[in-house]
């Protein structure tokens, strides 16, 4: 027979730190404090079975609740030496929320429940302290009201309010007793004003009241959004704790605190925390007053005049250091406490892991396992991975004021603060002149890259999170803020209007790509300071991870940053970005317009010593290590010009008449061109385009291999191929070249040519297209878009709505969809190397950033995976955890 409730008290407990899924986190280790013989109010759990059995049965309760939970209260009260509802010795209890991962702030409290207008004045008589008794009685009322009544918290704030004014006192303990006991009458008749029906007076009745909306608020908006972010499952459900009160507003022998056992922003093992005396827990988090130091050196650091706890409490706080020690010891972890004092005594209200910055998790989990504490294997697992970036990027300064005007999605970390300009070239040439300039767009194309590198964050109306603002950012390292939809940009007139604010071209904005604001004017930064404690911890992952990791990178900047966080290669060089520079576009579009092969190799040939120049660049950054050079991709039409003037110039160049480059655009445009003439498409009808491109590729290999000794092997990968005779057809074409180019050099060439998979029938296809291949890159963008029939820059307009109802439970272009897409990659591995047993396999999307996708890439058996430069260390570190997981022979992503 299920059992719903667990108690806990001085005698132990009913559970223990393991049973987190059932008790959830709060009861679990309220139950795990009890057993280790801590001060802890005496209480009970209700299971997260119970919430499941909520839901699924019309918000009723299974049978023999009600009867385990009053046998549940009368521990309590045998414990505790009060009754529940009596007049004279009154048992007050709090009621919370409890998951079994931490949620802060996401669902409801309820504390002093069980007071009446009876039971105040018993509490009043047996603490001889009226104030106290009325002052919790209101607090009482106040959060009742709100969280199980549903009336606004400014109902109550208002009376309260009006009271200080009219005695003339700005402080809540500056009112009397007969100061609350006039609040309590105002917020019962407000109460019953709103409702039409009186404060119920039956602590019974406010109890189950209470444990409804706390089961309740498991999917209020803000739970539902937050278990959405950090990834945390509808079903799991919550626990409700139910527990003696002890109260730290009796007087000045009495107070409540928060703790840290170690300081959660940096790390360093010293307490950490606050407190107030004569108040309680909420109190110190509502910022009401002022808390005060928890230490001596706290106070120090804070330059504070208030005592510390040390010093004013100087008995509870000894033993709140030795339970501090104790915790930290038991749990192996950081932990962040909550506790109260009264009358001198120290009670435990809660203990958990605490939350902290990444910096503080480096140094924490290095100096725990320096200290033996935990192993190494722990410490590159206790990170998250995504929790990276705020290392790799500059940040707001906390500190800081800002006024925060709109909101988009956060698309590329960091944060940046920039003249606000509305063209690429305008962006290109302030930045020339020394301006920090901050790009804004509707959207971005492959057009606007210089613009982009030029610019130091990027800002659009439109797109999603791997829109190609968000992919190109990233990989530069540049922040971005993507889908601000109420931005009203008009770019002609180079103005942007949100609401009653508008911003010109050269007016200072900042935009965080860590949350997505954007901001008026300047705000300061932080830049990254890596500490030794990063990288101790990458070397330590380096040391378990069988999954190389390299980068997408295919500018001198982005190859050294990739070098710089430990890329093991380039698994993605983009060669259509190299064609936008304003050096190479007129010969690109000269080629574009070119009647016959003679006009498009005389163009090509303006842009080879170029082309060959980038190669060159990289390969010497990448001394030797694998460099993937994916061939043009993008349909022609997204190189022409659109202005007249820039017409002009390329009619110019190409010697022909305006009219004719006009009817060349309109002939080249394509009513769908993701799907259209591009990728190995363009280089079987324009094979002079590949051919320049592979002859520039092999010319910069002998060079760079001359000049450094090194070995220095490319990859050429063919873009798009779905039938194996394409592929066939340009490595005969690739090999003719490469032949040439070793004759004349004198030399051989050492390469390999490959292909990314990015469309179902080459998925299907797999065993035949790997006789032809010596390596598959898996473009998990594309493939994604090909396999749902969605585009990625169009989908942030409804996967949200299919987030929200279920059908989606992430955005599949964000993590990858291991089920379908997943299912793809998975067989083409396996029918890839049935072909060629020595096939090379990675993955090259914006999923090789991406930890989830990371693990599954590890579990099927890929080779490697490429990730913009600064997502290098967050992919390192997830591949690590990966092998330690299947090591540790848990359920993976293929089981």
């Amino acid at each position: 027979m299920a059992k719903w409730v667990h108690s806990f008290g001085a005698d132990g407990a009913e559970g223990s730190a393991a049973m987190r899924e059932l008790l959830g986190g709060k009861g679990a280790n309220l139950a795990e404090m009890c057993n280790l013989g801590l001060p802890v109010p005496p209480g009970f759990t209700i299971t997260t079975e119970v919430c499941t059995h909520y839901y699924a049965g019309n918000k009723s309760y299974p049978n023999g609740l009600d009867g385990e939970v009053r046998s549940a209260l009368a521990r309590i009260e045998e414990r505790a030496g009060r009754r529940f509802g009596d007049a004279h010795n009154p048992l007050l209890v709090s009621v919370r929320s409890g998951a079994r991962v931490s949620m802060p702030g996401m669902m409801d409290t309820v504390l002093n429940l069980g007071l009446n207008d009876r039971t105040a004045e018993g509490l009043a008589r047996q603490s001889n302290d009226a104030r106290f008794a009325y002052d919790s009685y209101r607090r009482f009322i106040q959060m009742y009201g709100n969280v199980v009544l549903g009336i606004d918290h400014h109902y109550f704030e208002e009376i309260l309010e009006l009271r200080k004014e009219d005695r003339g006192v700005s402080l809540d303990t500056e009112l009397t007793a007969e100061d609350w006991r006039q609040i309590v009458k105002d917020y019962m008749a407000r109460v019953e004003e709103q409702l039409s029906r009186p404060f119920p007076q039956d602590p019974l009745e406010q109890l189950w009241g209470a444990i409804g909306a706390v089961f309740g608020s498991w999917n209020t908006p803000r739970a539902v959004t937050y278990r959405r972010i950090h990834d945390i499952p509808e079903d799991w459900g919550t626990a409700v704790s139910v527990q003696a009160m002890v109260f730290g507003n009796m007087g000045a022998d009495c107070a409540t605190g928060v703790a840290f056992t170690r300081n959660p922003s940096t790390g360093v093992s010293e307490f950490f925390g606050e407190y107030l005396v004569n108040a309680q827990g909420e109190d110190v988090v509502a910022g009401i007053r002022t808390p005060q130091p928890l230490t001596i050196a706290g106070k120090k650091t804070n330059a504070s005049p208030m005592p510390s706890m040390e010093e004013a409490m100087p008995a509870a706080f000894a033993e709140l250091q030795v339970i501090r020690k104790r915790l930290e010891a038991h749990y192996r972890d950081m932990q962040d406490i909550e506790f109260t004092v009264e009358k001198n005594r120290l009670w435990m209200l809660q203990t958990r892991s605490g939350k902290r910055t990444a910096a503080a998790a480096l140094k924490i989990a290095v100096d725990m396992a320096n200290d033996k504490i935990i192993d190494r294997n722990e410490a590159v697992g206790r990170i998250d991975p995504a929790s990276l970036d705020q290392l790799l990027h500059p940040t707001l300064d906390p500190k800081a004021k800002r006024s925060v005007i709109a909101r988009g999605l956060p698309a590329s970390p960091g944060a940046a603060s920039g003249h606000a300009v509305f063209s690429a070239d305008v962006a290109e040439d302030r930045a020339a002149k020394g301006e920090k300039v901050i790009l804004v767009r509707m959207e971005t194309s492959p057009e606007d890259i210089h613009g982009m590198h030029a610019a130091v964050g990027i800002l659009t109306a439109r797109g999603g999170m791997t829109s190609h603002a968000a992919v190109v950012a990233r990989g530069m390292g540049r922040p971005c803020v993507a889908g601000a939809n109420d931005l009203r940009i008009d770019a002609r007139v180079r103005v942007v209007q949100v609401r009653d604010t508008r911003i010109e071209e050269g007016d200072l904005i900042t935009i965080d790509g860590g949350t997505g604001e954007v901001m008026l004017g300047e705000v300061p930064t932080i830049q990254p300071e890596l500490s030794s404690d990063f990288a101790t911890l990458m070397q330590w992952a380096d040391g378990v991870r069988r999954l190389k990791v390299r980068a997408n990178a295919e500018t001198p900047a982005d190859a050294k940053t990739a070098r710089r966080f430990g890329a093991q290669g380039i698994g993605l060089c983009r060669t259509e970005h190299m064609f936008f520079d304003n050096g190479r576009i007129v010969a690109m579009r000269e080629m574009i317009m070119a009647e016959d092969s003679k006009g498009r190799r005389a163009a090509l040939a303006k842009i080879l010593p170029m082309q060959r120049a980038d190669f060159v660049e990289l390969f010497r950054i990448m001394r030797g290590l694998p460099v993937t050079i994916r061939l043009l991709d993008p349909p022609l039409h997204e190189f022409l010009p659109h202005s007249t003037n820039e017409m002009e110039e390329v009619a110019a160049a190409a010697g022909v008449g305006i009219d004719t480059v006009r009817q060349r655009a309109a002939m080249l445009k394509e009513s769908n061109p993701m799907l259209g003439h591009r990728g190995c498409r363009l280089g079987i009808t324009y094979p002079e385009i590949y051919e320049m491109q592979v002859r520039a590729i092999f010319e910069a290999a002998i060079e760079v291999r001359k000049e450094t000794g090194e070995t220095v092997e490319p990859e050429i990968m063919i873009p798009l191929v779905a039938w194996p005779r394409e592929l066939e057809i340009l490595k005969e074409l690739i090999d003719r070249v490469a032949a040439e180019v070793a004759h004349g050099a004198g030399t051989a060439v050492v390469y390999q040519v490959g292909t990314m998979i990015e469309l179902p029938r080459a998925a299907l296809r797999a065993e035949e297209i790997a006789r032809v291949a010596e390596f598959f890159s898996f473009g998990t963008n594309d493939l994604t878009q090909t396999t749902y029939g969605i585009s990625r820059d169009d989908a942030a307009r409804f996967l949200q709505s299919y987030e929200r109802a279920g059908i989606l439970k992430h955005d599949p272009f964000v993590s990858l969809d291991v089920e379908g897409v997943g299912e793809l990659v998975r067989l083409a591995t396996d029918r890839g190397r049935a072909g060629r047993p020595t096939l090379k396999l990675g993955i090259c999307g914006e999923h090789g950033g991406d930890p989830a996708s990371i693990r599954f890439c590890h579990d099927i058996g890929l080779d490697y995976v490429s990730c913009s430069p600064y997502r290098v260390p967050i992919a390192k570190l997830a591949a690590a955890q990966a092998a330690l997981h299947r090591d540790a022979n848990a359920p993976s992503a293929t089981d």
